[in-house]
């Protein structure tokens, strides 16, 4: 439910008065900021590029950037490796808790909430004066149950698990910026991954592996250590162009107080009218283990064409060969292997399949444990580190002549 602007009317001392309407940050200057890992920042900007978006600025974890409303609505609907989009309200200094207080409590917080509603806060504080990111989150939590208690005598509920929307803090040497959660929530949950198996990687790891392996579907792409098939799932949507939040059923955008509900229905009608088929042959997969390929599979059927993945129970030693291909995987490694596992034995073994098995093709290995690039017998033709999604890991590629 999107809360109209109307114009707004406060009470006090016996008699109403209209409020000047304010005109928020994002809206004045159509400037927004994407959260995302700085390991990945160069491709993010080469997203955000291909989705239109203009005057980026690249800052520590994140890019701010300029859009028209229509541009701002794709990008957080198609974007695969930011962690969130945020709508900025107000900039202001912040040297201590009154102005920060202050400054909250002037946004027209009936503009975005009710009394019925709820919210949650994210802050995040470096090198201010403020040196407490949960001391923050509750003064701009009190300074928003003081504005509707002044006017109300209630307040709305916080709620941290299932916000009606998502209020962010940021301040950074002394200037503080909220903003609201355009994204309602992490974007790298995609809401395809119905079964899983132990420890699976993050979406957006996955799809920055895609996008630096470069495949365009000119090869066969195959994966021999498919898990659940993340990697699997991120190729397909990025070749059928299928959204990255195609599943996702609420967006924070639509709470802010100038969201367009027709505008938002033309970008959805035209991204589904841009997806495209998938080729037969063209992503395939195994793994050893049956549970995993039971994942795999369940998780590529909600996907548009992932009926038309291919993927077997197999121990990659048991493939007789993948030629003129491209190999993506994430091999396992830690509470994926199991106990008992020799780890450098087993890293020996997949380096010889791909020297043995693979020629002609390409082969970009994610190594969560960086260590075991040596017990490789390849030689790389360069790595890539990956801090992104909790993991420090490297991607590696290889030229199997």
């Amino acid at each position: 439910m999107n809360i109209a602007r109307k114009s707004i009317l406060e009470k006090g001392r016996g008699r109403t008065r209209k409020l000047a309407k304010l005109e928020y940050l994002y809206e004045k200057e159509s400037l927004y900021f994407v959260q995302a890992a700085e390991s990945v920042k160069d491709l993010v900007l080469e997203e955000l590029k291909n989705l239109n978006g203009q005057d980026l600025k690249p800052v520590f974890r994140g890019v701010w950037f300029k859009a028209s409303k229509a541009d701002f609505y794709r990008i957080v609907y198609g974007s695969r490796l930011v962690s969130r989009v945020l709508a900025p309200l107000a900039t202001f200094p912040c040297r201590d808790k009154d102005d920060l207080y202050k400054a909250a409590k002037k946004i027209h917080w009936e503009e975005f909430l009710t009394l019925k509603t709820t919210f949650s806060i994210n802050a995040n504080v470096s090198e201010s004066s403020i040196t407490h990111s949960n001391f923050a989150g509750l003064r701009v939590k009190d300074a928003i149950a003081d504005y509707f208690r002044d006017r109300t005598n209630k307040r709305p509920s916080v709620d941290a698990h299932d916000p009606y929307i998502m209020i962010n803090l940021h301040i950074h040497r002394d200037v503080a910026t909220l903003s609201i959660d355009a994204s309602g929530g992490p974007l790298h949950k995609r809401g395809y991954r119905e079964e899983t198996v132990a420890a699976p990687m993050q979406e957006t790891v996955a799809a920055a592996i895609v996008r630096l392996s470069g495949w365009d579907g000119s090869l066969p792409l195959y994966d021999p250590m498919c898990g659940s098939g993340t990697l699997l799932c991120e190729a397909l949507m990025s070749y059928c162009r299928v959204p990255a939040q195609v599943f996702r059923t609420g967006f924070g955008f639509e709470r802010l107080p100038d969201f367009d509900p027709d505008l938002w229905e033309r970008v959805k009608a035209e991204a589904r009218e841009a997806i495209l088929a998938l080729p037969e042959n063209l992503l395939m997969g195994s793994d050893i283990s049956e549970h995993s390929v039971h994942a795999a599979r369940t998780n590529l059927m909600g996907l548009h064409h992932g009926g038309r993945v291919e993927i077997q129970v197999k121990d990659f030693q048991e493939i007789p060969a993948i030629e003129n291909s491209l190999i993506l995987t994430n091999p396992p490694y830690g509470i994926r292997m199991g106990k008992g596992q020799d780890m450098n034995l087993f890293y020996q073994k997949f380096g010889m399949f791909l020297r043995e098995r693979c020629r002609g093709s390409q082969a970009y290995v994610y190594f969560g444990e960086p260590r075991f690039i040596k017990k490789m017998p390849l030689a790389p033709s360069w790595k890539r580190p990956l801090k992104i999604g909790g993991l420090d890991g490297k991607l590696v590629k290889y030229e199997l002549y």
